[in-house]
């Protein structure tokens, strides 16, 4: 049995400007974020005499269970296209993940398609380098969901607290940032409870490009107040941003339960600063407050920054 994991990103500036239409248009985007302790694994086996090997066929468990007999047939897109990629023979595949994984905002697509590929490269005794997995994770991600942004796969594939710049063709530009700013206070992902399909909300934010242009300006302010450890600029920023990411589409708050979620971290007198996460419309926000002035609930969960450059275990 192989299994494979892959951190789940959280982005904390620039979200957006990495949507490839963006970077297409005016040839840049950057975004700084970090690999959470939060990951999503895969597993993959193969009888000797049963389902596999016997009568040749797939078994993918997920959310819920498929049994087919051609990869093509794979309902799970992540699974599908994978798996189609390396042309593998009939598998066993299991998804699993440390957080809820549909629309949570946290990139849990493009996690999965990481642990994916480096299962099957694994079975398959291949080799590939991080970016050539990134890359890879984001070709075959975009071929079911065209408004799948950079930032996913190159900020779940490489480890650690970092600013990604992508500049079209492929190019790709890391620079790890010192993750000190964040020592001296937690950090929480709060689930709204809602889970979305983020490709409306993402082609939504597409139809005018001109309202992400800002946000490059405060990924800039973002990364020397992270260089300065200026903790009040930090979260002044933090919440600029989140403020200027409301503004590239209304669906992003569309939802009332969201809005009222908004609201209520806005108010609250423990919360220094807070967004939602990814696309927008569900799944977490994150937080930041003082040192244990939050007790996670039910509802939420302490997380922290992953800050050595791995892409994921396997063994």
């Amino acid at each position: 049995m192989i299994i494979a994991s892959c951190p789940l990103r959280i982005s904390l500036f620039g979200g957006s400007t990495d949507n490839p239409y963006f970077v297409d248009k005016y040839g840049y985007g950057s975004v700084i974020s970090f690999t959470s302790n939060l990951k999503t694994y895969v597993t993959i086996s193969q009888d000797k005499f049963g389902f596999n090997k016997d009568q040749h066929k797939y078994l993918i468990n997920y959310s819920r269970r498929e049994e087919v007999s051609n990869v093509s047939e794979i309902q799970n897109d992540v699974v599908r296209v994978v798996l189609e990629h390396f042309s593998m023979p009939p598998v066993q595949v299991t998804l699993t993940s440390d957080a809820y994984s549909q629309g949570s905002g946290l990139a849990s697509s493009s996690s999965y398609i990481i642990s994916l590929i480096k299962a099957c490269c694994i079975f398959l005794n291949r080799r590939m380098t991080d970016h050539e997995i990134c890359k890879l994770a984001h070709e075959l991600e975009i071929s079911f969901n065209p408004y799948c942004g950079y930032q996913d796969p190159y900020g779940c594939g490489i480890g650690g607290f970092k600013r990604i710049e992508f500049m079209g063709n492929n190019r790709v530009k890391y620079e790890f940032l010192p993750s000190s700013i964040l020592d001296n206070f937690d950090t929480h992902l709060v689930f709204t409870g809602v889970t979305r399909n983020s490709k409306p909300v993402l082609k939504s934010v597409t139809e005018n490009l001109e309202k992400i242009k800002p946000l490059i300006e405060t990924v800039d302010k973002a990364h020397d107040a992270i260089l300065a450890e200026d903790h009040l600029e930090f979260f002044k920023l933090f919440q600029e941003g989140w403020t200027q990411k409301k503004n590239t589409s209304p669906t992003i708050t569309e939802n009332q339960i969201i809005k009222d979620i908004d609201s209520s971290l806005e108010e609250s007198e423990t919360i220094l600063a807070h967004k939602l996460c990814g696309a927008g419309n569900g799944g977490f926000f994150l937080t930041f407050s003082e040192k244990n002035a939050l007790t996670p609930t039910c509802d939420s969960v302490r997380i922290s920054a992953v800050t050595e450059g791995v892409l994921g275990e396997s063994v």
